[in-house]
């Protein structure tokens, strides 16, 4: 069962990403608080949940949560300021959009950078131990693979509707014949290498 929170004495939010390891699209990231009494059978991290269900997940969190933000930072800055940094700054951008302002963030994962004088707590694995990280694990992947059937409009080769902008082989065999379009992460080493020539 996910703790509820990590402490009792002050308000605290969980906070994660999804899309960092992509080859194209935006980072996503979530920061949600919840009630200390939330609870559903259902929730955990959104990487074991299926995506029906992480849909509806994510109508419970939305409607239950005291607060809840999604923000994402797109595949240009991260070419400048690398995923790491992409991964914080948008996480930074969704604790700035809560009320009230939590006086703990748990983080997942194993690094994070200080969002201004608030503490923070990170716990690898964290989406399958806290219900808030896990709250924020399903909508940072909600919101992220919605935005990313939308771009698979404009470019259906590459099969975004269903790799989500991962590096699949579907994915890779379409970077092979297409090229790389402007929501690829250039600062990836995403284009196939020609073979050497062994004589």
């Amino acid at each position: 069962m996910l703790r509820s929170y990590h402490q009792d004495e002050h308000v605290e939010a969980g906070c994660d990403e999804a899309g960092r390891g992509c080859f194209a699209g935006p980072v996503f990231a979530a920061a949600v608080i919840l009630p200390r009494d939330f609870f559903h059978p259902l929730l955990n991290d959104s990487k074991q949940v299926l995506p029906a269900v992480r849909e509806e997940l994510r109508l419970v969190i939305e409607a239950q949560a005291v607060s809840f933000a999604v923000c994402r930072v797109d595949n240009e800055e991260i070419d400048r300021i690398n995923i790491l940094r992409a991964s914080f700054k948008a996480m930074h951008l969704a604790v700035d959009r809560l009320k009230p302002k939590p006086r703990l963030l748990l983080i997942d994962g194993n690094r994070f950078v200080k969002y201004k004088r608030t503490a923070h707590h990170c716990v690898v694995k964290g989406d399958g131990i806290y219900a808030s990280i896990a709250a924020a694990s399903i909508l940072a992947k909600t919101y992220r693979d919605a935005y990313m059937a939308q771009l698979h409009e404009e470019f259906p080769h590459y099969g975004w509707k269903k790799n989500k902008g991962y590096g699949t082989e579907e994915h890779r065999e379409a970077i092979a014949e297409f090229g790389l379009c402007r929501y690829h992460r250039k600062s990836f080493d995403i284009v196939p290498q020609p073979e050497p020539e062994l004589f």
